[in-house]
């Protein structure tokens, strides 16, 4: 077994990062938690990466802060133990990442879940917020990203009661976008990675970064955001050749998805 605490595998424009301590169920400890955002940056930067899939090493997604880790410190700890210096838990990125869970994703792993553009859940998957039982405040961004994924009312439920979420309910929630056998987790998530790869990635990363934006504006701003990114997209230096030229492949492409 590897020593690294996340790993990296890249093929076919497709970086697979995989939370690696599976013996703690992948608890997020200083490594990894030092390990896991230079991984996305690095892969994020990478001309070689178009997509990243994040997951963790069978059982778990990641049960969350390691704090076993934090009993143990000799300092006691202090208010700003797992903070990170970024918004949520991981760093800013261009690239699309989707969150592969494949088992529990408990608290900060969560965290970590949500602060994916979209989830691809194993039938293994487990989800559920134990903060309150624990006795600490969400500070990745749960009580933000939980309520736009599932609805404030549900995401209290959760967060207040601690209680576990299947995968299938996660699903009719809205939480993940599918749920499919464990051994076509991976296999799954990069096929999406690869319909991805096969778009303009331009578009891709500014199409993604206009539904980011959006995300933090009022309704009437979210609507200015995207005729203003649209405007300047068809602005000078626009090639409308490229459109005429990619027509007949994405023609060709939705027949054989209509079939």
């Amino acid at each position: 077994m590897s020593d690294d605490v996340v790993l990296v595998d890249i093929a076919d424009h497709i970086a697979l990062i995989t939370i690696n301590r599976p013996e703690k169920r992948n608890a997020l400890n200083r490594a990894v938690r030092k390990a896991l955002p230079t991984a996305i940056t690095s892969c994020d930067a990478d001309d070689d990466v178009d997509v990243m899939i994040l997951t963790g090493a069978d059982p778990a997604f990641s049960a969350g802060i390691d704090l076993k880790e934090i009993a143990e410190r000799t300092d006691g700890g202090s208010p700003d133990d797992g903070r990170l210096p970024f918004r949520g838990a991981l760093p800013p990125h261009e690239k699309p990442l989707i969150g592969a869970i494949n088992g529990v994703a408990v608290t900060g792993g969560f965290e970590v879940a949500l602060n994916c553009d979209f989830l691809v859940a194993s039938e293994r998957a487990r989800f559920a917020d134990t903060h309150a039982r624990v006795g600490v405040m969400p500070g990745w961004g749960l009580t933000v990203l939980l309520a736009q994924r599932v609805g404030v009312n549900r995401a209290k439920e959760l967060s207040l009661t601690g209680n576990y979420l299947d995968a299938e309910t996660a699903l009719t929630w809205g939480l993940v976008n599918h749920v499919v056998p464990h051994a076509e987790l991976l296999p799954y998530c990069r096929q999406l990675a690869a319909d991805i790869v096969s778009n303009d990635q331009m578009g891709v990363r500014r199409m993604k970064r206009t539904y980011d934006e959006a995300a933090d504006a009022t309704f009437d701003e979210a609507w200015t955001i995207e005729d203003r990114v649209s405007r300047a997209w068809e602005g000078p230096g626009f090639d409308s050749r490229s459109i005429a030229e990619r027509k007949d492949q994405v023609m060709n492409r939705g027949r054989s998805q209509l079939h």
